[in-house]
């Protein structure tokens, strides 16, 4: 079937900030008195705090949580998030999937005030149609929560007239959850094998190789 609308993730696909994301965490992790890799955060990147922090910490109180969330929020956004700078070929991408007639939907983990920056900074507030972030649901990604959500403002397409790009296994298991099918690019960082464990249809380096390739991709099928 036709697809219809695209359902984007944004850190780490479109915007080149799981990095970022990485150290912010880092610094919360070590004020709190914990300690963990670049790779064990990173592993976790893709989710939102409601699920990250307990990943890394079984146990944890619900107000612990929310209090290192907060924390890496503000340590994000502070630090990090104006050095922030979308992947190259990110709005052409957009661009090309809107002129061919597909809806335009941002599904992300992100806070609503970083996914509003996000548009900002690809200038596309003009070709998105709908928007979902972790302020609309109960819990993020790998839940099917922002997709179904997503997926519920697209009415009334169905699951199949719909697709994911996304850069983490979270990504791919939430849309899975969802019965909608995902692209997995590689410029999140993570290993060919866990984007393919995780479900993913296809794999393009970043959104440059998937818009080079868009007319032979399952975006154009």
């Amino acid at each position: 079937m036709t697809i219809k609308a695209i359902l984007f993730d944004l850190d780490g696909t479109l915007v080149d900030s799981n990095d970022f994301h990485v150290k912010a965490w880092q610094e919360v992790f070590h004020d709190a008195g914990h300690a963990f890799d670049d790779r064990a955060i990173h592993e976790q990147i893709g989710k939102g705090a409601d699920n990250f922090v307990p990943a890394l910490l079984p146990g944890v109180s619900q107000s612990e949580q929310e209090r290192l969330g907060d924390a890496h929020g503000h340590e994000f956004k502070s630090k990090y998030l104006d050095r922030i700078r979308a992947f190259p070929g990110a709005r052409d991408l957009l661009i090309r999937a809107h002129q061919a007639g597909q809806r335009i939907v941002l599904a992300s983990s992100a806070s609503r005030g970083e996914l509003e920056h996000y548009m900002g900074l690809l200038d596309i507030d003009d070709i998105v149609a709908q928007t979902t972030s972790a302020d609309d649901v109960q819990s993020t990604k790998p839940a099917p929560d922002i997709f179904a959500t997503a997926l519920a403002k697209v009415s009334p397409l169905s699951a199949n007239e719909v697709i994911v790009v996304g850069d983490t296994p979270y990504d791919i298991e939430a849309a899975a959850k969802c019965g909608i099918a995902a692209i997995a690019l590689r410029s999140g960082k993570f290993s060919d094998d866990v984007l393919e464990q995780a479900g993913s249809i296809a794999l393009y380096d970043d959104v440059a190789h998937l818009l080079a390739d868009y007319d032979a991709s399952p975006l154009a099928a």
